[in-house]
C-alpha cells in the first residue's frame, strides 16, 4: 500500500454554511485507551499499565489490559469508520508495543500490528494521521528517572526513527506528542495521570524535555520521510480568561497562559521560553541549567501544521484576602497544583453554561476564540482541530438505540465555530472528533463515554450513537446540517 496524501491546504474561502474544499473529517483514539493486548505481541508495560494497577489511582480499579479490543477488532472497527464516511483515522502508537525497553531494535510484531491497521485504513480509503506519543512511556524509561530526565528525549528520538522506517511508506501525516501538557504536569506535578509523581521541578524539568523530544523527532521525521509528508504536534491550548478585569485577575491569566500554554508555544513556534514563565518559576528550576546551547533551535524546527485540543475555557482569578483558592481546573482532584509557581491561582466553572458528564462548561465560543488567537499570534499558520467532543451519560434504550442529543448540540457549536474561525481568517484545515469510540478514559477508568460509537464492554458490541449518524451527515454534506435534522 502507499499512503494516501491529500492535499489538506483549502482551495476556497467557505460559503455561509459549509467548510473549505479539501478539510479533513476524521475521528481520534489513544493506544492506551482502546488497543488492550496489554501482554500481547511482545508489548511491556507502559507507565499507564502500573499506574492504573495501582489501587486508587483510578476508578473502580480499571485498567487498559482489555480496553475496547481494538487490537483485535481493528479490521471491524476500519468498517465502521468507512460506514460513518470518516476521511481520516488519528491513532496513537504504544511505544512499548514496538521497542518493549523504549531502546535498542523494534520488535516486528508490534510493528506489524501499525502495518495492518494502516494497510486496513488505506484500502477504505481513510487517510492513517499517526500520534508518536500520547502519554504512555515505556515504564522501563521512567524506571530511569522518565520525562525529567535528558536522555529520555534521545529515547524518543530512537523511536521515531523507527517509526518513520517502518511507516513512511504508508502514513503520509505525522504527529510528535499529544497534549505534552497533561504528560508534564498532571503526570509529574498534581500526579493525577501517569506516572503520578507529585513533583513541581520535575514537572518543568519534564516539559522542557517533551519540547526537545518533540524538536528532534520533527529533525528526524523530516529526514527520513517522503517529500509531501506533513509533521505536527496536538496542544491542549488552554482558552485562558479572566474572572474579572481587576489587574490581579488579569495577571492570574497570563500565569496560566504561561505555565498552561506558553511552555510550549513559545520555545516550539518562537525559539524561546517567555521572560515571564521563567520569573514565576525561578525559584523552582534554574533555566539556564536546563536549557542547553542548540536546545531551543532544536525545538523551534518548524511543523507542517499544529494541532489544537479544545474542550472547555479556563476561568482563573487571584483569591480575595482571606478566601480559600479553588481548583475547578477540570484536571482532576489533586492535593497537588499542576501550574508550577502559579500554584495560588483559583480556577473557576462558567455561570449559566450547561456542562458535561466531566462537569466541564459547554462554550463553543472558546474554540473560535482560541483558533483566532493561534491565527493571531502566529499568523500562516495551518491549523486542525485534532481533540473535540463530550462525555455524557449515555446508554441504550430497549429499542437497541443510544440517543445522545447532548452531544449532537456539542458538535453543532463548536463546528459552527470552526466554521465561524475559519470565514474569519483562521487556516483551519480539518477536525477531528474525540472519540471515535468509548474507551478507558484515564484516571475516569470506564466511567465516562466520549464516544460517538458506544461500546458494551462485557461484549465489545459496537453501536453507533445518534451523534455518530449526526456526524457522518456533516461528512457527506460538508456542512453542517439543519437544526431540525439532528
Amino acid at each position: 500500500m502507499t499512503a494516501v496524501r491529500p492535499d489538506i491546504a483549502p482551495q476556497r474561502a467557505p460559503e455561509a454554511s459549509d467548510f473549505p474544499t479539501g478539510f479533513l473529517w476524521g475521528a481520534a483514539t489513544a493506544a492506551y485507551q482502546v488497543e488492550g493486548a496489554a501482554a500481547e505481541g511482545g508489548r511491556t508495560p507502559s507507565i499507564w499499565d502500573t499506574f492504573s494497577r495501582t489501587p486508587g489511582k483510578v476508578r473502580n480499579g480499571d485498567t487498559g489490559d482489555i480496553a475496547t479490543d481494538h487490537y483485535h477488532r481493528y479490521r471491524d472497527d476500519v468498517q465502521l469508520m468507512k460506514q460513518l464516511g470518516l476521511k481520516a483515522y488519528r491513532f496513537s502508537i504504544s511505544w512499548s508495543r514496538v521497542q518493549p525497553t523504549g531502546r535498542g531494535p523494534a520488535v516486528e510484531r508490534g510493528l506489524d500490528f501499525y502495518r495492518r491497521l494502516v494497510d486496513e485504513l488505506l484500502e477504505a480509503g481513510i487517510t492513517p494521521v499517526a500520534t508518536l506519543y500520547h502519554w504512555d512511556l515505556p515504564q522501563e524509561l521512567e524506571d530511569a528517572g522518565g520525562w525529567p530526565q535528558r536522555v529520555t528525549a534521545e529515547r524518543f528520538t530512537d523511536y521515531a526513527a523507527i517509526m518513520a522506517g517502518a511507516l513512511g511508506d504508508r502514513v503520509g501525516m505525522w504527529t510528535t506528542f499529544n497534549e505534552p501538557w497533561c504528560s508534564a504536569f498532571l503526570g509529574y506535578g498534581s500526579g493525577v495521570h501517569a506516572p503520578g509523581r507529585t513533583e513541581a521541578v520535575s514537572a518543568l524539568r519534564a516539559a522542557h524535555h517533551l519540547n526537545l523530544a518533540h524538536g528532534r523527532a520533527i529533525e528526524v521525521l523530516r529526514g527520513q520521510l517522503p517529500a509531501g509528508a506533513q509533521t505536527s504536534v496536538s496542544l491542549n491550548l488552554h482558552q485562558v480568561r479572566p474572572l474579572t478585569d481587576s489587574a490581579a485577575d488579569v495577571d492570574a491569566a497570563r500565569r496560566i497562559d504561561a505555565v498552561g500554554n506558553r511552555v510550549f508555544t513559545g520555545p516550539m513556534l518562537r525559539g524561546e521560553y517567555p521572560e515571564d514563565l521563567i520569573a514565576d518559576t525561578s525559584h523552582l528550576v534554574d533555566w539556564s541549567q536546563l536549557v542547553h546551547d542548540g536546545d531551543l533551535a532544536a525545538i523551534s524546527r518548524p511543523v507542517d501544521v499544529l494541532g489544537v485540543n479544545y474542550y472547555t475555557p479556563t476561568l482563573v482569578s487571584t483569591p480575595a484576602e482571606g478566601v480559600g483558592d479553588s481548583r475547578n481546573d477540570g484536571h482532576g482532584a489533586s492535593d497537588y497544583s499542576p501550574w508550577p509557581g502559579s500554584e495560588h491561582v483559583a480556577f473557576h466553572l462558567s455561570e449559566g453554561k450547561p456542562r458535561t458528564a466531566m462537569n466541564w462548561s459547554i462554550d463553543p465560543d472558546g474554540l473560535y476564540s482560541l483558533l483566532m488567537d493561534v491565527t493571531r499570534d502566529h499568523p500562516g499558520l495551518p491549523l486542525l482541530v485534532t481533540e473535540n467532543g463530550a462525555a455524557f451519560d449515555d446508554y441504550v434504550s430497549p429499542e437497541g438505540r443510544v440517543e445522545d442529543p447532548e452531544r449532537i448540540e456539542y458538535l453543532r457549536g463548536h463546528l459552527d465555530a470552526v466554521r465561524r474561525a475559519v470565514a474569519d481568517g483562521a487556516d483551519v484545515r480539518g477536525y477531528f472528533l474525540w472519540s471515535l469510540m468509548d474507551n478507558f478514559e484515564w484516571a475516569y477508568g470506564y466511567s465516562k463515554r466520549f464516544g460517538a460509537v458506544y461500546v458494551d464492554y462485557a461484549s465489545q458490541r459496537r453501536i453507533p450513537k445518534a451523534s455518530a449518524h449526526w456526524y457522518a451527515e456533516v461528512i457527506r454534506r460538508h456542512a453542517l446540517p439543519p437544526a431540525d435534522a439532528s
